[in-house]
């Protein structure tokens, strides 16, 4: 498998042996599908000050039990209720009077067999490990001036700059300045430092000049025993079990179903008024325990796919899979990202093994998240982690990218091409001297969209471009999986000095900065963040998944590297253009002379840029290489040393080059035509 992802449940030796079992829908497909579809919006719970209403769908119940708790941890039952029969397989129960901030259970009674107590799969609130559903006032958990808060503006995809982070390591370090380490609140504390006096916390994020953060998941997940949360305990969140809810060990109290929610609230009110957006990672394709989740205890053999045995197919490597191709698993998934979307304004979803979604649900996703509101961005990995019944036309993959609507893919390609194989450490790629990726470089530059200058045939993972638009192409080298960047420079550049590898942490993301598609960093990047060799630490504690804020000191250079990369991509439409035909039209490859170079030429003012021409370099070489340049004079406005729009202060580069110019070694370089800029 080209793309495993983490595993809770089983080794990554078993994940390899069971994805060689073919899994085939089982018998019971025939019947599932056989239920009635409930197409109102009520399902969960719906609360007012003097009714409450229940509706679950479960239509192979023979009866169902609502339990009213005065507590969401141990406590007392306060009443036990008898939901009644209602239409199209729901079940429904309507409690008078005010019960706000009170819990609750279901319990279902099927094939004589009592299951287990299970909060609501919609709950939008829940006590201390997601184990009972809350009451919720939703509208009182707004924080003070929730809406007056206005949304970042976007005029366009392109214009985005994403940077994926966990909210645990944005702040747990205690360098990072803030009083709420690890938490929501993190995000609201505006003016923290380092010890060394630079900007840390959300300062950090407008000053370094990014569009979005990308929250890996939030939704109340499994592993955290939010009981012990002076312990110390870590896990990304890929584990599922309340998607409606936010996880209450960010929160200042997991106890009160209501903390975690104006706490999250806050976080995305201070974000968007610092203008930035908010992407939530959600892991819509499978649970951690799926014998135990709301939806087998309700629905036995609907929401998962199965093995002919009745045993859980396992695309996801974390030992089952949901099938959103059944039409209740659909319509949770769309209700839920609405939820999302219109309870916490959230502004987009990276989506969690996205190739074991179907091509229809994402599709229907696309149109109803985007109905309300079109700047909501959608992306996902293209791929599976192993075996499954879904048809490959039918899955939301990378070799389908064509036919998801708004929705883009990860390029593995670009990553792999600049930085080396994810699944070897010591695995060079473009970036360490590895020839022969030059292809796979020229495909990112374009972001997996069509251009006749590309041989296919040699691009490492890909045999034909796949993106219709460069908008649907993510742009990136590093993210939470794998080694990160450091880690990657370090066993690949084995016989470099601290300065060079220190020139390949720029050199990676200054392609990806510098290429067309939507550009992903991973957090700390710009604080040459290390994980100590690590390629999969969703477990592990703080010492290696932490930002190290104090680093910011140390390797200024290399943020501000980053800082005036993002500003020359912000200034410059030309490097993130909105169609394909538009590449075509004003990107052309030169041809290089030199292996391990890729050079190309930006014309005629492409998407509206102030530059007419520009040129860009990669030189991947140990040495500086002597390139011939297009007719014309030229101005550098870019190398590794330091990035100046007007060409005026780059020392050693101030003369015009005309026929030739020289490329210092492992690093990118930007030329522009003499008259767009003021020398």
């Amino acid at each position: 498998m080209q793309h495993m992802k983490k595993n809770f449940l089983i080794t990554l030796t078993a994940v390899f042996t069971m994805s060689m079992v073919s899994c085939q829908m089982s018998g019971k497909e025939e019947l599932t599908e056989g239920y009635p579809v409930y197409d109102g919006n009520d399902l969960g719970v719906t609360y007012t000050r003097k009714l409450t209403t229940f509706r679950v769908w479960a239509p192979s119940a023979q009866s169902i039990k609502v339990r009213i708790y005065d507590q969401g941890h141990e406590g007392s039952i306060l009443e036990t209720h008898a939901m009644e029969k209602s239409k199209k397989g729901t079940w429904l129960l309507k409690l008078k009077g005010d019960w706000k901030d009170r819990y609750y259970t279901y319990q279902a009674t099927i094939d004589e067999k009592e299951m287990n107590e299970v909060p609501d799969p919609y709950a939008k609130a829940v006590g201390v490990n997601g184990n009972r559903g809350m009451i919720v006032d939703m509208a009182s958990n707004n924080p003070d001036g929730w809406d007056a808060v206005q949304k970042p503006p976007l005029n366009s995809f392109a214009d985005m700059v994403i940077w994926e982070i966990h909210v645990r390591d944005f702040s747990i370090h205690p360098s990072s300045g803030n009083e709420h380490r690890g938490k929501y609140l993190a995000f609201t504390e505006e003016g923290t430092k380092s010890p060394q006096g630079h900007k840390t916390g959300i300062d950090h994020l407008v000053e370094l000049g990014i569009t979005h953060v990308h929250l890996l998941p939030v939704f109340d997940f499994y592993t955290i025993d939010e009981t012990r949360l002076d312990e110390p305990q870590f896990n990304w969140g890929y584990d599922p079990k309340n998607y409606n809810a936010p996880d209450g060990s960010y929160s200042t109290n997991p106890y009160n179903g209501n903390v975690r929610i104006n706490e999250f609230k806050q976080m995305v009110q201070t974000l968007h008024n610092n203008g930035i957006r908010v992407i939530m990672d959600v892991v819509y394709n499978h649970m951690y325990d799926a014998g135990k989740s709301s939806f087998e205890n309700l629905v036995p053999g609907y929401y998962f796919r199965t093995n002919p045995d009745g045993t859980f197919c396992n695309g996801s490597g974390c030992g089952n899979e949901t099938a959103s191709e059944r039409t209740m698993m659909r319509k949770f998934m769309i209700e839920s990202l609405k939820h999302w979307v219109e309870e916490y304004r959230i502004d987009g979803f990276r989506f969690d093994l996205m190739g074991l979604h179907d091509i229809e649900s994402m599709n229907q996703i696309s149109e109803e998240l985007h109905a309300i509101d079109p700047t909501i961005f959608l992306y996902g990995e293209g791929w599976a982690a192993g075996d499954t019944p879904l048809a490959e036309e039918e899955r939301a993959s990378k070799a389908n990218a064509s036919k998801l609507n708004k929705i883009a893919v990860f390029s593995d390609d670009i990553r792999d091409g600049i930085r080396g194989p994810w699944w070897e450490s010591k695995a060079p790629g473009f970036m360490a001297g590895m020839e022969d990726l030059e292809e796979s470089i020229k495909f990112g530059v374009v972001a997996s969209t069509d251009h006749p200058q590309i041989d296919y045939l040699k691009v490492n993972y890909s045999n034909k471009p796949y993106s219709p638009n460069p908008l649907q192409t993510i742009t990136y080298v590093t993210c939470h999986d794998n080694p990160c960047l450091w880690d990657k420079v370090i066993e690949t550049c084995i016989d470099c000095n601290k300065d060079d590898k220190l020139d390949l942490q720029k050199f990676a993301n200054a392609i990806v900065l510098t290429s067309q598609g939507v550009p992903l960093l991973h957090a700390g990047e710009e604080l040459v963040r290390t994980k100590f060799g690590e390629h999969n630490s969703y477990n592990l504690p703080d010492s290696i998944n932490q930002l190290v804020w104090h680093n910011k000191h140390s390797y200024k250079d290399v943020f501000e590297y980053y800082q005036q990369l993002i500003s020359l991509r912000k200034n410059h439409p030309a490097f993130r253009m909105p169609e394909t035909e538009m590449v075509q039209k004003h990107l052309e490859f030169l041809e290089m002379q030199h292996p391990l170079m890729v050079g190309y030429h930006i014309k005629d003012n492409a998407n509206g840029d102030p530059w007419k021409d520009i040129v860009v370099f990669y030189n991947a070489n140990a040495n500086d290489v002597e390139v011939e340049l297009p007719a014309g004079e030229w101005v550098i406005v870019a190398t590794k040393y330091s990035i100046e729009e007007t060409g005026s202060t780059i020392e050693g580069y101030n003369e015009l080059q005309t026929q030739t110019t020289s490329i210092p070694k492992r690093s990118m370089m930007i030329l522009v035509d003499k008259g767009s800029v003021a020398v």
